[in-house]
């Protein structure tokens, strides 16, 4: 299951009820940060989430309404001494942008900070946990070392408690060895195999987070029956040509994905002050009915399940 907390949502340039480009992911104790648009720092105050274990921000592109954000923030940490580690991922060439704000702006004149590290990524796996891995996926956009970022949960085969009672396997370890996958021999002499307590294989929750887009031909793949997709919607089709002009996607485009893609929830941020919330919402739901248009503190719990949000 993850937590998405949307902070910022417009394109380009913030608007009265929407801030530029940012999200929090979160999975347990794990907090992502996707991009970082400016005044990202003040969302999170007013969301009420804080700057406790936030320590992995994940950058789509180096463009500056993604990026802008990171100063203000990184000053914040700074100041107040609660910057214990810090990773930035992202394409080089993205990286390069946010290495000259912070030590050409922030951090102008000082050492490089020990807590700070910036990592480039590749096409695949870049984070492992026990429950989830990260993924990043080549995006196309105007210029080179775009990303999007799968979040992917591991499956697993759930444990049925009424099995274990049949069998007469106690509370306690033993069960924690089974769900393990590991057999067991009980006091009696016999001997429990893990699938005989253990039901079906579940997949777990895959989520899809993209930045801007100008070509989604190379994306279907990557986004297959994920169930849920966040991605940008900055044109109406009326003006595809624009959209295609200055690499972004327009809301029947987004919807198109999600159709071929087969994803259970379609989220559309990224959007341009030019047009009307609803008039993004009706085009793409005349394509794919299961969107949603996010607003900035709209909080969306993913979970693979038939009515997963």
């Amino acid at each position: 299951m993850f937590e998405l907390i949307f902070l910022g949502t417009s394109a380009s340039a913030p608007s009265i009820k929407r801030n530029l480009p940012a999200l929090m992911i979160k999975q347990n104790e794990h907090r992502f940060l996707v991009d970082c648009g400016e005044g990202t720092q003040r969302q999170i105050l007013q969301a009420g989430i804080g700057f406790k274990n936030l320590n992995r921000i994940l950058i789509t592109h180096g463009h500056l309404d993604h990026i802008l954000g990171l100063a203000g923030l990184l000053s914040t940490l700074l100041r107040w001494e609660t910057l214990e580690s810090l990773e930035i991922f992202g394409g080089q060439a993205a990286l390069n942008r946010v290495h000259d704000l912070i030590y050409g702006v922030v951090l102008k004149g000082n050492h490089p900070v020990p807590e700070l590290a910036l990592v480039p990524i590749t096409e695949g796996v870049f984070i492992e946990e026990s429950e989830f891995t990260v993924s990043a996926v080549p995006v196309r956009h105007r210029g080179p070392d775009n990303y999007g970022y799968l979040f992917q949960e591991k499956g697993r085969y759930p444990f049925l408690p009424e099995k274990a009672e049949a069998l007469g396997i106690p509370p306690g370890p033993w069960r924690g060895d089974l769900v393990g996958g590991k057999a067991i021999q009980l006091p009696d002499g016999r001997s429990i195999q893990p699938e005989e307590v253990l039901g079906e294989f579940r997949a777990g929750t895959r989520l899809m987070v993209l930045g801007d887009v100008g070509d989604t031909s190379n994306l279907v793949t990557y986004c297959h029956q994920a169930d849920a997709l966040v991605v940008e919607a900055t044109y109406l089709e009326s003006e595809a040509e624009m959209a295609a002009q200055f690499g972004h996607l327009t809301a029947r485009q987004a919807a198109d994905l999600a159709l071929k893609s087969d994803v259970k929830q379609l989220i559309l941020t990224h959007l341009s002050r030019r047009y009307r919330e609803r008039d993004i919402l009706a085009e793409a739901q005349a394509v794919f009915p299961q969107t949603i248009v996010a607003r900035d503190f709209d909080v969306f719990t993913i979970k693979r399940e038939e009515n997963n949000i």
